[in-house]
């Protein structure tokens, strides 16, 4: 069910390419709402804007804004006509749109992404929480700073890739050399149908030496062992495997999260690795000290029967870490806070870094 309101916006909060935070009056008073200008145009102070509530109003943390669905007084002006894309993204909703995609008959790719059909043993790191990504670029830069890495959105969670701000920065800062959308997940430089062609398009067309493939902000978990979006993690980890990368897999760690679940390496980590991924990867197992460590370790093993183990030294990670353009952050807790899984995604990153250097 939607909850639906209608608003004026009274401020303009920070903006990036694609969004614009805004402060809004409600009939229930004020709060933040959410616009991706590319759908419903630039709300200014003073505009009527008509708003869906639903995580607003539940208090929920990554998708608690309200969004803006329509400014119903300034409508955006229809695309130029005869503009080509045909990719129809978040498809049959009320705000679904059309791009242009890197490996459909309009774009110049096409004929580049037509054959395709190898990787080159381009590494592939996936990740299952959307936090991770720019401790692995730094994990990367930090063995090779003129990398060309790229990011690879799935759709299990946010769909607009304007949603993450985390991406913007890294962008803005030219840690990433491109981004990639496929499936619903819309709003990259590159957008493509499926997990295999956005890797097959940041390989032959983006040129990318190193590839992050993670969901977008808003991990959905229920606390069962198969309900978490980042499952489908092990679809990204078989694409590269079927053609011809390096797959290689961050494991999610926490010190600081004291659910059972979740503590050490995660029960997603081992799921999503040790029971949906039916190939072999490269886990990479941060050499973390002290007895958290051997604990990591110890959890760890569990998925030497089916994927190759590659424990990683750590030094040296946390100073990349703190050159990020970007505040790190999983859970509500940043590098201070735990620093464990920053370090883990980072060790990933040197490991991949490493293998594209062979």
């Amino acid at each position: 069910m939607i909850r639906w309101r209608q608003g004026v916006v009274v401020a303009i909060g920070p903006s990036w390419v694609g969004a614009r935070e805004l402060d809004v009056d409600t009939p229930e008073g004020r709060g933040k709402a959410w616009a991706y200008t590319e759908l419903v145009g630039s709300p200014a102070p003073g505009e009527r804007v008509l708003l869906n509530t639903t995580a607003y109003d539940q208090g929920l943390g990554t998708g608690g804004y309200a969004l803006v669905v329509a400014v119903p007084d300034s409508l955006p002006p229809d695309p130029v006509e005869g503009r080509p894309g045909h990719l129809v993204k978040a498809r049959y909703t009320p705000l679904q749109t059309t791009v242009l995609g890197i490996d459909e008959q309009d774009s110049p790719a096409h004929r580049v992404l037509a054959d395709a059909d190898d990787l080159g043993g381009m590494p592939v790191v996936g990740c299952d929480l959307h936090s991770a990504v720019p401790a692995v670029v730094a994990g990367v830069r930090e063995q090779r700073p003129d990398a060309r890495v790229a990011y690879l959105m799935t759709d299990g969670a946010a769909l607009p890739l304007a949603f993450s701000r985390t991406v913007a920065g890294l962008v803005a800062a030219g840690w990433l050399a491109t981004t990639i959308t496929v499936g619903q997940a819309y709003g990259g430089l590159i957008e493509a149908v499926s997990v295999h062609s956005g890797l097959l398009a940041a390989r032959h067309v983006a040129q990318a030496d190193v590839v992050v493939v993670a969901q977008g902000p808003g991990n959905l978990g229920t606390g069962t062992r198969w309900g978490f979006s980042g499952v489908a993690l092990a679809e990204a980890l078989h694409a590269t495997d079927v053609l011809g990368g390096s797959a290689v897999a961050g494991l999610r760690v926490s010190a600081a999260d004291r659910r059972e679940r979740h503590y050490g390496v995660s029960h997603h980590s081992l799921t999503a690795y040790g029971r949906a991924t039916l190939v072999p990867v490269d886990v990479v197992v941060p050499d973390l000290a002290g007895d958290f460590g051997s604990l990591v370790r110890h959890q760890a093993r569990v998925l030497s029967t089916r994927h190759r183990l590659v424990p990683v030294e750590v030094g040296g990670l946390m100073a990349a870490l703190q050159e990020s353009p970007v505040a790190l952050s999983t859970m509500g807790r940043g590098l201070t806070e735990d620093p464990t899984p920053f370090l883990a995604s980072a060790a990933a990153g040197r490991h991949a870094a490493q293998l594209a250097s062979r």
